[in-house]
C-alpha cells in the first residue's frame, strides 16, 4: 500500500516521535482488519504531509501489540508527537479517519 508504513519494534518511535501519525495494529487472517485497508490507504493518499498513516502486524510484532495492550483488531491508534492521543477499535471508513485525526494537527 503506497504511501502507508509498515512498522515493527525497529522502526516504530522513530516513527511516531513527531507530528500525527495514525497506527493501525492488524493481521493477514483477520477479516474487519482486511475490510480497513482500502480505507487506510485511501486516507493515507488523502492525508499525504499531514498525518503519517503505518500499520503493525501483531502477528509478527507481538511486543509492540503487547507493550500497547492491544486486546481486538484491528485497533486504530492515534499518536501527536510520540505520544497517545486517541486510541479506537473496529473498521472505520476514510471520514471517520479524518474525523479521528484532524482535532490533533
Amino acid at each position: 500500500m503506497e504511501n502507508v508504513l509498515d512498522l515493527n519494534h525497529q522502526n516504530f518511535e522513530q516513527t511516531v516521535a513527531s507530528g500525527v501519525t495514525l497506527v493501525d495494529f492488524w493481521a493477514e487472517w483477520c477479516g474487519p482488519c482486511r475490510m480497513m485497508l482500502p480505507n487506510l490507504a485511501q486516507f493515507a493518499q488523502e492525508t499525504v504531509g499531514k498525518v503519517k498513516v503505518a500499520k503493525v502486524n501483531v502477528d509478527e510484532n507481538m511486543d509492540l501489540a503487547q507493550r500497547f495492550r492491544i486486546m481486538g483488531i484491528p485497533a486504530l491508534i492515534v499518536f501527536k508527537d510520540g505520544q497517545i492521543v486517541k486510541q479506537v477499535s473496529g473498521v472505520h471508513s476514510v471520514e471517520q479517519l479524518v474525523e479521528l485525526t484532524d482535532p490533533f494537527l
